[in-house]
């Protein structure tokens, strides 16, 4: 089915899937912190990123193609962690693993998913990438890794923007615990999602099985926390230095806007760094990640991959003219799966192509490579 008539853009995506997804979760799949300033700013910010078409360049098709971390890609952007993603749309992490897998595209597993290393394993391509918040104990820490590695992931991730839990107030107002129960109120709210609850129904309540896989007890946390705060730390440079040692494949720190960070985590070692504020989820007074990009650009040479505000193929230009080597999203791919179901990663990754294509066109250039030179 072509789905193109009906939602041709991730903003049809996104409010078919409002409608699909009950409010308690919508609350925590769309919220961010404070009063959302940063998420707002990620998007204004974007919008400021001016372009400079271009004319008479005949007849000619974009090639979208490009090389990250020594892996041919057809596609520049790919599959972000979102903690939960089961909780957001029933299977989400099996569906985003296998169309990532089709389309050739990095899918990253977030430690607090709703499924284990395991689980995910028979539908992972060849670009799987495990995002990892820190576990305190070694012990734990060199499991994790050894469960990630034996399961077919490639790449670590880890992400230092997440030292303490952030407050989501839209989200405590929610409802949505840790971990998840369907009280009265959130219960009537998910009988009005009949598609969601039939698929949690069939795959059960999610839970964050590999932080259960090795929590010793359960305590009441409040709802932006998790069981996962019951073992991890706030890392620090020996942290980096240690996963560096330990870990045989690329190394990628996500949650980095700061340039003086990026000059030194340059010299520590990793292998490209992942420019993101969260999505605006943990603090609000910082600067968009679209306005950080620039000037980690200009502190490392490593690659930079960016997140944060991204509603289109458009966008994804603009990070790209700016610095960035590759893009990576989390919720529009979950929009994408409240909208359409099994069909909905496929539409998207179509979109975000089409819309490339043709800004592309209007721009003159043929390859990612020319896209700084359009800035204005």
């Amino acid at each position: 089915m072509d789905h193109h008539a009906k939602y041709p853009g991730l903003s049809d995506l996104k409010a078919r899937a409002r409608k699909r997804i009950p409010h308690f979760v919508w609350e925590y799949l769309d919220s961010a912190t404070g009063h959302e300033a940063t998420l707002k700013r990620n998007r204004t910010k974007l919008d400021e990123v001016l372009l400079r078409p271009s004319i008479l360049h005949g007849e000619f098709t974009p090639d979208l193609s490009t090389t990250f971390l020594g892996r041919d890609y057809k596609l520049p952007f790919g599959v972000a962690p979102v903690g939960m993603s089961g909780l957001i749309w029933p299977g989400a992490e099996r569906l985003l693993a296998q169309e990532a897998a089709r389309q050739g595209i990095p899918y990253s597993m977030s430690t607090v998913a709703t499924q284990t290393p395991e689980d995910v394993a028979p539908y992972l391509g060849e670009d799987a990438w495990f995002q990892m918040y820190p576990p305190r104990d070694p012990d734990i820490r060199k499991d994790i890794m050894a469960r990630a590695r034996a399961a077919g992931f490639n790449t670590l991730i880890l992400t230092v923007d997440v030292p303490v839990a952030s407050r989501r107030e839209r989200q405590t107002r929610g409802g949505l615990t840790q971990p998840p129960r369907l009280t009265g109120r959130l219960a009537m709210q998910a009988a009005l999602r009949p598609t969601w609850l039939n698929g949690i129904r069939k795959t059960g309540m999610p839970r964050m099985k590999l932080m259960d896989s090795y929590a010793e007890q359960t305590t009441s946390l409040s709802s932006t926390e998790h069981v996962g705060y019951l073992l991890r730390t706030s890392p620090d440079w020996d942290y980096v230095k240690y996963l560096r040692d330990e870990w045989d494949g690329p190394l990628i720190i996500k949650g980095v806007c700061n340039a003086d960070d990026a000059a030194r985590l340059q010299d520590e070692g990793v292998d490209a760094l992942w420019v993101s504020n969260h999505a605006g989820r943990q603090f609000d007074g910082g600067l968009s990640t679209i306005e950080a990009l620039p000037h980690v650009r200009a502190a490392t040479t490593l690659p930079l991959i960016f997140d944060s505000g991204i509603e289109g193929g458009l966008d994804i230009l603009r990070a790209i003219a700016l610095g960035a080597d590759f893009v990576m999203m989390g919720r529009p791919w979950h929009y994408a799966l409240g909208a359409l179901g099994d069909a909905g990663p496929a539409h998207l990754a179509d979109i975000l192509a089409k819309d490339m294509v043709s800004n592309m066109g209007q721009l003159g250039t043929k390859t990612l490579k020319e896209l700084p030179a359009r800035l204005l």
